[in-house]
Order: structure tokens, then sequence, then C-alpha cells
């Protein structure tokens, strides 16, 4: 079954009853009631400061494996609340995880990195420029990626990329950086949960380390899908007739389609937040020695 999105921008009341989220709204001076089945949700978006909620809602939503994403006051995603144990076998999976090598881990995240660079490569082509550089430096990319190809390619690509618009790409630049910054965030979310559900800890990845950061695995995993939600972003901005000043609600309903986009994984296609757990499902495989290779999404 494809989880649903939520996205609340006005002023709502949540509780719940039943098994149901009970989504109390005011349109017009009257209050609306909807429900919701709270195993049909994957991830909820909070962007109003007048949002209450009654104490159940959060256990209730966690416990079914949904993500709820805060968004700060310039309406961007700023906090992620999941699972903490998203498995039965929690503290064996944790052993699996901790015990690692660091010659897996620099396999991985060569496979990472060789996937990214590929779906970037395959991005520009579809975009109407040529992919084919990024193709030879994917080649290139070695375990644990010593040479910082990632670094070569994310250069060449987003320079290509980005040269109408005479921005860079950040996290705290321009438009449309934001819109980039918006999907990255779902994306993110997307990850953490499906890391939980697999019986991973998000905060210790294969390559990024920063004690500071909650997300490092699934700043990991999800850069091989990043590709995917830059196509979307592309895609939209190329409908739209000119840069907003800030993200309107009509561009963050599109934004939020990412999780049931379909990708492509070992020949198979599934909506992203289905495929994001086989990739989390196929980490673990390999991380217990029983599979070598991380099922990424193929652009």
């Amino acid at each position: 079954m494809i989880k649903r999105t939520l996205y609340f921008e006005n002023p709502a009341h949540l509780s719940v009853r039943n098994e149901q989220l009970m989504v109390d709204l005011l349109k017009d001076g009257e209050k609306e009631t909807k429900q919701v089945p709270i195993e049909d949700i994957g991830l909820i978006v909070l962007d109003h400061r007048q949002i209450t909620f009654t104490q159940s809602v959060i256990p209730a939503l966690t416990q079914q494996h949904a993500a709820i994403l805060w968004c700060d006051e310039k309406h961007m995603p700023h906090a992620l609340t999941w699972n903490m144990q998203g498995s039965s076998t929690f503290t064996e999976a944790l052993r699996t995880q901790l015990e690692a090598s660091e010659p897996l881990k620099k396999q991985l995240w060569k496979q990472t990195i060789e996937q990214k660079i590929l779906n970037q490569a395959k991005v520009l082509d579809l975009m109407g420029y040529d992919g084919t550089p990024l193709r030879k430096m994917a080649e290139k990319v070695g375990s644990g990626d010593p040479e910082n190809m990632e670094g070569r390619a994310a250069s060449r690509y987003w320079d290509i990329l980005f040269r109408k618009y005479n921005v860079t790409r950040g996290q705290d630049e321009p438009m449309p950086n934001p819109f980039f910054n918006y999907a990255y965030a779902i994306l993110r979310a997307i990850t953490a949960r499906s890391l939980v559900m697999s019986g991973f800890l998000p905060a210790l990845g294969i390559h990024h380390s920063n004690k500071y950061n909650s997300f490092c695995l699934a700043d990991d995993i999800m850069e091989p899908y990043r590709p995917i939600a830059d196509l979307m972003v592309f895609r939209w901005l190329n409908e739209i007739p000119s840069l907003p000043y800030t993200l309107r609600t009509g561009d963050k309903t599109t934004l939020l389609q990412l999780p049931v986009i379909d990708v492509l994984i070992e020949g198979k296609q599934s909506p992203l937040l289905v495929g994001m757990q086989r990739t989390t499902a196929g980490l673990m495989a390999c991380f217990e020695g029983t599979k070598r290779k991380i099922p990424y999404p193929e652009i």
C-alpha cells in the first residue's frame, strides 16, 4: 500500500480516535473535521504555528512508522520526529551496524557515489545536456572515493544546470535553491524513516560523520536519490512562468509528491517511498553479509 503524505499549512487541531487521525480545521468561522487512518500515513508536514495536537498523536503516528516533519518560521523543513525502534531485532541490527568494517563501508560508499553520479549524468541527458563526462567520472570512483569524484561531478553538474539562473548551489543561496532544499528535506525524512524501519540508527553513517548531525546515514543513503528529486524540481521549474520570491503552496504541493513518484530499482518500478525501503533493507543485507550491492534507483 502506498503511504500518504499530509501537509498542513493552516491552523488545525490533531487528535486520535479509533486508530484514526482526527483533523479539526477552521474554515469560514466553522469547524470542519476530517479523518485519516493512521496506518495509511507515511509522512506529515506541519507548516503553521497554530497547529495543536493531543499527546496521543505523536506515539500513534510513530508506532505506525510515520515521520513528522516540522517547519520553521520561514516555512522550510527544520526538524524530524520518527520511531527510534523500527524492528523487533533492533539491538541485533544495531550491533551489525556498529561492527561493520571500514573496508565494507568504503565499498558501500563507492557504490553509492557511482550510482549518484550516473543518475546525475542521466539528469543532464534528460535536460538536454551531455552527461557523458559524468559517466566517465563514475568509472573512476574508488573505494571510499579518495579522489572526491563526488565533489568534482557535483561541481560540473550544478555549474551546467544552474548557469541560466546565475546562482550557485547552496543551502542559503537565492532562488531556485529553496526548491531543492525543500525536496531534499522531504527525501531526508523518507530515508531516515526507512533506515529505522530496517533496524538502523541514522546517526551512524558509512561516510558522513558529524557529531552535530543525527542523520549521517540518511545523508549517505539518500545521495543516489537526490538526482531523482533534482529532475522533479527542474521539470516543475520549466512549467512555471517565472521564479517566485518564496515557495508557494502550489510549489510545495508538487514537491510533496516526491514519495509517490516511480523509481526503478533492479528492473522493478515502485513508488519512491517503497523503493527507499528496498534500498535500506538491502543495505542491512550488505552489513549482514548476505548481499554485496545496495539496491539503488536508476534514472
